[in-house]
């Protein structure tokens, strides 16, 4: 059902509306690795991911019947876009589920993709809610369903990435990183490097706080997640797919739930293929890489554009291999920067809080800052929290530091002090509630 023939038939379908995507060296990614790095730049698409591949290349096939019922989605937003602009092409009437969460940004844009071919309808908050409104809806209409991955058009349209990469750079990748949501577009990559290119690694990324890959794995199948992190919106979906998974499970490899991976070699999967492994990235080590892809590169990455680049920095590659990064997506909205920051800050140690007891007396604010503060550390947040006694009222207070190491330095120095200061862990049932 998936193969790399139908991803060759896939790339010529979809040739007369998405031309190939730019495949840009980096520069900084390549001096900080020692590897030859590539970004395969799905955000320059007309939708600004790589999931017009997939919708247009199943729709385009669709029966005349299946035309005229109108096509009916789920997305987190990027699929939904390509959804709507293959609607508006071919001239479909759709209907198109998100869910509540997603980015202000993304929606502006599906309705612009879509024009008065399209009706945008926002359920639930997680993409898994809006799939559930998106079948029943096709249930009552007899609609035809476009799924973002779970079909092997789909994957098969996203697969033609992987045959673009391989005519770009004219020779096999040492190793291919791919971001990970329902995985529809690992599976159609992951098909056709296996039987185009199997010496090439492939590595699978997910965010930590929405690892449905990872947890199919270890069970043996797809498995519903309890709950997910919605931060990473376009890869934020709690059961991986079950075409995606079959694919995926016949790559052979390892999942790795850690952080430091050892070097990727092409002997340790069966076949003699390169080497599958999945790991999981923190979602603030995702906000570090886009920022530095933004500040240093001029790229506007999403979160789940941005997931392939963040994983590099904790791969060991071989010095002077070719590894290419599946920048998968650029529809990030600004109003969501302060958030990017904020996770970035506390993933690199730089950003902490604290419940302060301050007496309520002149000068205790001043002791403070002159007392516990370190020369380098700045008072981002202060705001007194509802008072226990009439003699102390306690703050919460943001401070960031100059550098990580400057931590302990400022928490020996609150020991010191007489004012009773307790550290908001990360995760912490309090760290959500006050920050």
């Amino acid at each position: 059902m998936l193969s790399a023939d139908e991803i060759d038939a896939a790339a010529k379908r979809i040739s007369g509306i998405i031309e190939p995507t730019p495949l840009q060296r980096v520069e900084r990614l390549s001096g900080l690795s020692g590897a030859e790095v590539y970004v395969k730049r799905e955000d320059l698409t007309a939708v600004r991911s790589y999931k017009l591949r997939g919708a247009y290349n199943l729709i385009v096939q669709l029966t005349e019947a299946e035309r005229a019922a109108g096509v009916v989605t789920a997305s987190a937003g990027n699929h939904a876009q390509g959804v709507a602009y293959a609607c508006r092409a071919m001239g479909i009437r759709g209907r198109i589920y998100v869910p509540t969460t997603t980015p202000k940004q993304k929606r502006d844009r599906i309705r612009a993709h879509g024009g008065d071919f399209v009706e945008l309808l926002a359920v639930g908050d997680t993409f898994d809610a809006a799939a559930e409104a998106a079948a029943a809806d096709v249930a009552r209409t007899g609609a035809t369903m476009v799924p973002p991955f779970d079909d092997p058009r789909t994957a098969a349209g996203q697969g033609t990435i992987a045959a673009e990469i391989l005519e770009q750079l004219g020779h096999a990748p040492d190793l291919v990183i791919v971001p990970v949501g329902g995985g529809g577009c690992l599976a159609g990559v992951g098909t056709y490097l296996r039987e185009r290119s199997p010496g090439t690694a492939i590595l699978a990324v997910e965010p930590a706080g929405a690892a449905s890959l990872t947890a199919a794995l270890v069970a043996g199948g797809p498995v519903t997640l309890p709950q997910i992190d919605p931060f990473v919106d376009g890869a934020a979906v709690r059961r991986i797919g079950d075409l995606p998974y079959t694919a995926v499970a016949g790559f052979g490899g390892q999942v790795i739930s850690h952080a430091s991976l050892p070097l990727l070699t092409a002997t340790e999967s069966p076949r003699g293929a390169g080497s599958f492994r999945v790991m999981l990235v923190d979602e603030g080590a995702i906000c570090t890489a886009m920022l530095e892809l933004y500040q240093n590169e001029g790229i506007i990455a999403e979160p789940a554009g941005a997931l392939a680049v963040a994983a590099l920095a904790d791969v060991g590659v071989e010095p002077g291999s070719t590894v290419v990064c599946l920048l998968s997506g650029g529809n990030n909205d600004v109003s969501r920067y302060g958030e990017v920051i904020e996770r970035s800050l506390v993933h690199q140690g730089l950003k902490h809080y604290f419940l302060v007891d301050f007496p309520q007396e002149p000068g205790a604010l001043r002791r403070f800052l002159d007392e516990v503060l370190g020369p380098d550390d700045d008072v981002t947040l202060f705001e007194y929290v509802k008072r226990n006694n009439r003699e102390t009222g306690a703050a919460l207070v943001g401070i960031e530091l100059g550098a990580p190491a400057d931590l302990e330095p400022l928490l020996e120095r609150m020991r010191e002090s007489p004012l009773r200061c307790e550290r908001l862990d990360p995760g912490s049932p309090a760290y959500r509630y006050l920050t």
